[in-house]
Order: C-alpha cells, then structure tokens, then sequence
C-alpha cells in the first residue's frame, strides 16, 4: 500500500493475533503509516506468518516484513521448545511464577529490532500489544519495563541524540480481553482473520485447549460477540 506522505510512520509488532491486529488498526486510526514487523524466531509453528501478513493487507499496512531470528534454539519455553507442554485449562500462571510459554527475552530481542528499523524509517512510533491483565505473568509485558525500554531506545539512537524521540505505544496495556475485543470491532479487525493458538495446525484451526484459547474464546464470550475462531476441538 501507498504512504500518505504527510503522515508520520511507526513500526507495529504483528504476530498475527488478537491483540497485535487491534494495535495495528489502532496505529492506523491515529493517522500513523504503519511498516509491519513479524519474527520467524523458532516458534512451534509458522501459521501465525499467514495470519500476520492477511492481517498487514486487511488493515493498510505500508510494508510487511518477516525477520528469521531462531531464538528458539535456546529452548525454555514452551512457545520453542516440545520437550515442554503447552499449559492447557487454565495451568498458565496459576501459581505465581513466570509462565512456561515465556520466551526469555522475547519482546527485549523484537522491539531491538522494531527499533533499529524506527531509526531508519525516522518513524516516531513503535506500536507492540503488551497486556499486563491477561498475561501478568511475563516480566516484559510490565509498564516499567516498557518505560525502560523507551528511556534506553532514546539513549542508545541518533534519533534520540538529535531530540527525535522514539515512543514505545502499548495501547491494551490495561485493558482486559473483552475491552481489546470491542474496541478492535469497532475499528473494523475482523477477528476470523487472527489466531492466537499455541498449537495451530497448518490449517490454521486452533487447538481449543491451550490457554491462549481458553483466554480469547472467554473475551469474545465476556464482549458479547460471537467468537470466529476456527477450532479443532469445542
């Protein structure tokens, strides 16, 4: 798609869920050109790629890129590693500790590079869908941690050097499932067009009984909206 030359550009974190698509739409309704950025980085599967680049051409993105970075060969996580199960009714975090689908430093690795890529675009934003309701588990979904980030960003850049600030936008930051849900329908996302799955098959039907499913099938019921999911199991 075309820029509007007369808009400033940010870079938007797309996996191809829920919650990155809403902040997509959402970067957009703010008059931002949007430069997409997704990771191939060694995860279980790569069906979420498909639905991250449908998702970049449904909402207007500028530009799509798909950047292959295997931090999964350092396993830990449940999301790289199959040695390790995917939490299934509702395990995930139900102790307190840091969750097993964590990948250890993840959003660290990603907005590094959302950041090198803001500088070269001279794009003011970089857009990512953090939520610190549903998944307060994971230590770099945390507003102090994104205001670190932002502080090192403007550090460590000439942008930052030359008063050019980046900001690091987390719009669903506080907001819950149901609330990320509505105000994305009321953007236009189509929700039939993410998935949110640990265990998509290459189909793309979810599996049903993961977390991450049990979590969005609960939002969409909690929003009064119907769910689109496709999924394997009911």
């Amino acid at each position: 798609m075309s820029e509007n030359s007369l808009s400033p550009r940010a870079v938007v974190l797309l996996s191809g869920g829920l919650d990155s698509a809403t902040v997509l739409a959402i970067a957009k309704s703010e008059g931002f050109n949007c430069y997409c950025l997704s990771f191939d980085y060694g995860q279980r599967h790569q069906t979420e790629l498909r639905f991250a680049e449908g998702v970049a051409t449904d909402l207007g993105a500028v530009e799509h890129r798909v950047l292959r970075l295997d931090i999964g060969q350092f396993g830990g996580s449940a999301l790289t590693d199959r040695a390790i199960d995917v939490p299934t009714d509702g395990e995930e975090g139900g102790s307190g500790d840091i969750p097993v689908t964590y990948v250890p430093a993840r959003n660290t690795v990603f907005l590094a590079h959302a950041l090198a890529w803001a500088e070269v675009l001279a794009a003011s934003h970089i857009y990512l869908g953090v939520n610190a309701v549903d998944y307060s588990g994971y230590p770099d979904c945390r507003p102090e941690y994104i205001a670190a980030f932002e502080t090192m960003a403007n550090l460590a850049t000439r942008s930052g050097v030359n008063d050019q600030r980046i900001s690091i936008a987390t719009p669903l930051i506080d907001l819950t499932k149901a609330e990320i849900i509505q105000r994305g329908r009321a953007l236009g996302v189509d929700y039939a067009r993410t998935a949110s799955c640990y265990q998509l098959d290459e189909s793309g039907q979810a599996c049903g009984v993961c977390d991450s499913c049990r979590i969005r099938r609960l939002g969409f019921e909690q929003a009064g909206v119907p769910d689109p999911t496709s999924y394997r199991l009911s």
